[in-house]
């Protein structure tokens, strides 16, 4: 990894070849979020309002859970300012667009725009970053869990897709709220927990049954498809001491349609270079760094990148390989030589 270079020197290459309104917000995209919203509701008083046979009440959930993974998408990009640019404005709309996920906007910037774009993949200052063989020795439960063999573990880890998101934005939630001046912890508490008020409050509305459907399923389901994103976007990838996008980070490609209804979230390099810039121009951008350095950029189906991270361990073991603790396997990550780009990982044993 020596000829590693900041996300800011390719994007100084790369911008000079970009339209100025590729950077000038777009407030029309709100449109899609409030199309998520009118779903949504109108399916909570479907749900609410009818007693429904079990199968309708799971395809309904499921339109909901997607409605929210929109709406998370949207929320991310509102929150990195490009869809309006009114500091009040975005707050609000973001929290809107955050309260199926519960995560509040102050929290998401601090954690997401502050720590993970500026420190990505570095092993002790990115938020989301996996932990390396070292940091889990000295973890009993770690050990214990990384003891069980391969497809045990990637079993389990495919099924707690399903709370991830969640799980990992409370985690955030006391990582990071001493962090904020004191005027404003206060605020920071209120984005996290008035949204667990709705909707553990809507149980007394709706009754019991009608909620998980309404809003227990759909969170299953918005956090996987989130964190189908997610875990495709760095963990195939080395840890790297510079922020390199086109190191550290994958493009996953999905139907068009996909891309529409998730804001070109799928573009994940492209977004780590220009996190400000309309998502309608990543493809523009990846033209771009595929013709500037075609034999470092990473991209891959949405399927086989799940099925790669389905085949290796999820711990780092000096900084590109990913290693099996259990067995000493080790895979080499995207990019480097044990893990050509066009094969499944090959493994070799220490």
């Amino acid at each position: 990894m020596n000829d590693l270079h900041s996300f800011s020197w390719y994007a100084a290459r790369i911008k000079k070849h970009l339209p100025p309104e590729a950077f000038k917000p777009v407030p029309v995209r709100l449109f899609g979020g409030f199309t998520y919203l009118v779903i949504t509701l109108t399916c909570f008083l479907i749900i609410a309002s009818n007693p429904l046979p079990t199968l309708i009440s799971l395809v309904l959930s499921f339109i909901i859970g997607a409605c929210f993974a929109g709406l998370g998408f949207l929320g991310h990009e509102i929150l990195h300012g490009t869809v309006v640019r009114n500091a009040l404005l975005r707050d609000i709309l973001g929290a809107i667009a955050f309260w199926p996920l519960s995560t509040g906007p102050k929290l998401w910037r601090k954690w997401h725009n502050l720590n993970h774009h500026v420190h990505t993949q570095h092993d002790t200052n990115d938020p989301d970053a996996w932990p390396t063989l070292e940091r889990i020795s000295r973890m009993k439960m770690f050990k214990w869990i990384y003891g069980l063999p391969l497809f045990i573990r990637s079993f389990f880890a495919f099924i707690s897709l399903t709370v991830q998101f969640t799980a990992h934005s409370i985690k955030m939630f006391f990582t990071y709220v001493k962090e904020f001046a004191p005027n404003k912890q206060r605020d920071v508490f209120l984005q996290m927990i008035l949204p667990w008020v709705t909707w553990i409050s809507l149980i007394f509305v709706i009754g019991i049954r009608n909620w998980i459907f309404a809003y227990f399923i759909p969170l299953l389901i918005a956090n996987f498809i989130v964190m189908a994103y997610i875990s495709t976007n760095h963990r195939l990838n080395p840890l790297t001491p510079i922020n390199d996008p086109l190191a550290n980070s994958l493009t996953v490609t999905v139907p068009k349609i996909v891309d529409i209804l998730h804001f070109n979230f799928s573009y994940h390099t492209e977004h780590h270079l220009f996190p400000g810039m309309n998502p309608k121009y990543y493809p523009l951008v990846k033209e771009k760094i595929k013709t500037m350095w075609p034999d470092r950029y990473h991209e891959m189906p949405m399927t086989r990148a799940l099925i790669t991270l389905w085949h290796t361990p999820r711990v780092y073991h000096e900084q590109t390989n990913l290693i099996d603790p259990r067995t000493s396997e080790t895979y080499g990550s995207l990019g480097n030589k044990l893990y050509p780009k066009s094969i499944l990982p090959k493994k070799t044993t220490d």
